[in-house]
């Protein structure tokens, strides 16, 4: 009997071992293990990434926008240039010809019409760029037709919008973007309301035409 007892308490006491092995080894895993963690797990990104533009981006040159270049700390002053970006994205410049400047910023135009001109042309020169206001032009039957400014990421609808939005005799299906080279794209506004796939990019010059029911 002494020894039953003995065999019995041997055995509740390696159970006990088994158990609180067990307990001990569910508490340290619980912190890897993301069934049992009491840390939230990482957020799942989902979706596209926003398509907004940075402040770099709302900065680049694009064609039709018009370019002024100082040239200054030479012997002789030189007039400004002044000069539409054109369908190829350049400028030309005196002496060292086209200069890339749409896709640019105007640091990175000022960097590469200093390195054309020093030190083959010159051993001192600072340049200057800047732009005028960038404008799109929106008409017919929007509530504000005329000129809008041009101030980032824009798109037909948005452009519509920033004119008023459609009047009631407003043809939705008929929209056309004219692009500053004279190519001309046709948008369905109710479906690019829908998908953004179908909202054309508008750009400084770009042109909007909405035209008139026909009933």
């Amino acid at each position: 009997m002494k020894l039953f007892w003995k065999v019995s308490n041997l055995g509740f006491f390696l159970c006990g071992l088994l158990f609180a092995g067990l307990i001990f080894t569910g508490c340290s895993s619980s912190s890897i293990d993301p069934i049992f963690s009491d840390n939230p797990a990482p957020p799942i990104m989902t979706g596209s990434p926003a398509t907004g533009y940075t402040a770099t981006e709302v900065a680049r040159f694009h064609v039709g926008d018009t370019v002024t270049v100082t040239l200054t700390g030479m012997p002789e002053a030189i007039e400004p240039h002044t000069e539409p970006i054109k369908e190829d994205g350049t400028i030309t410049m005196p002496d060292i010809g086209h200069v890339q400047a749409a896709g640019k910023t105007a640091g990175e135009v000022q960097n590469e019409i200093y390195n054309l001109y020093v030190p083959k042309f010159y051993r001192h020169l600072t340049v200057t760029v800047n732009t005028g206001d960038r404008v799109y032009y929106v008409t017919g039957e929007v509530k504000g037709p005329g000129r809008q400014l041009y101030t980032g990421q824009m798109t037909v609808t948005k452009a519509i919008t920033t004119a008023g939005d459609f009047t009631d005799f407003a043809n939705h299906k008929k929209v056309w973007l004219i692009r500053s080279n004279g190519q001309r794209i046709r948008v369905n506004c109710d479906k690019a309301l829908q998908d953004a796939s179908q909202d054309p990019a508008v750009y400084p010059n770009d042109q909007i035409q909405v035209p008139r029911k026909i009933w």
